[in-house]
């Protein structure tokens, strides 16, 4: 399967998270997450149905609102109800997370940058999909009510438009939709790379090594430094919350 489909896609295991004893910013955290609504999207089973996912993006379209595809020769419609129905996901709040108020946002800057400097939207890496990921936290950050529902289908179908070159995700939760739907027979599954699923021990293996990373300048142990440093960027710089929202 191309990497381009699971490239962004990150899930928690919240049983795990929430149980960090020697950590409380990160269960603070993963309890933001929780208490936003966005457990069953972001905890969802980590199973990957290689052969159908490329037969989704292959041939999804938005019509009328939803996203329709054909899927081991079956026709398969999407609509937002379901999408919400399947991940249980929250139906209130905002429904524009541009509409983030200023200051909470200003304060946002400050809170989650690692050096207490404000975060600057100006960097080069600041994009337009990392200052939405950063709206995104900073609600969650705040206890915001957001309309996950409409705000995450809006995402979707943006994935599946074709003149719109938005990078591929939500790998796992199309898997579960796709799952759901009982006219759709799927093909074999294959399980979501461990590496890309938080855990208690994966989320300590992170914290302990941005601290080596900040103490030394490196690391002994390249391929670790590796995957630590892309974490430190997105807490740093984007402060993203550890998920698949793209």
């Amino acid at each position: 399967m191309a990497s381009s489909l699971i490239a962004n896609a990150i899930q928690i295991n919240f049983d795990s998270v929430l149980g960090i004893l020697d950590n409380d910013g990160m269960v603070n955290m993963f309890k933001a997450l929780e208490a936003s609504g966005l457990r069953g999207f972001l905890g969802c089973p980590s199973i990957l149905y290689e052969r159908e996912l490329e037969q989704f993006f292959d041939t999804a379209i938005v019509q009328e609102g939803d996203i329709t595809c054909a899927v081991s020769g079956k026709y398969v419609a999407i609509s937002e109800s379901r999408f919400s129905e399947v991940f249980g996901l929250p139906t209130e709040g905002l429904t524009d997370i541009s509409a983030v108020p200023e200051d909470l946002v200003y304060d946002a800057r400050s809170i989650f940058s690692q050096s207490g400097e404000p975060v600057s939207f100006l960097v080069g890496s600041f994009d337009v999909v990392t200052h939405e990921r950063f709206l995104m936290m900073t609600a969650i950050h705040f206890g915001i009510k957001v309309n996950w529902r409409k705000i995450l289908f809006e995402v979707l179908k943006e994935m599946v438009d074709k003149t719109i070159k938005r990078s591929k995700g939500f790998a796992v939760q199309i898997c579960v939709l796709l799952k759901s739907d009982p006219a759709v027979t799927l093909g074999d599954a294959t399980t979501f790379p461990q590496l890309k699923i938080l855990y208690a021990k994966t989320v300590s293996t992170y914290v302990a090594t941005n601290k080596t990373i900040d103490s030394r300048g490196e690391t002994v142990e390249p391929g670790v430094a590796k995957v630590a440093i892309v974490r430190k960027k997105s807490v740093s710089k984007k402060k993203s919350t550890p998920t698949v929202l793209e």
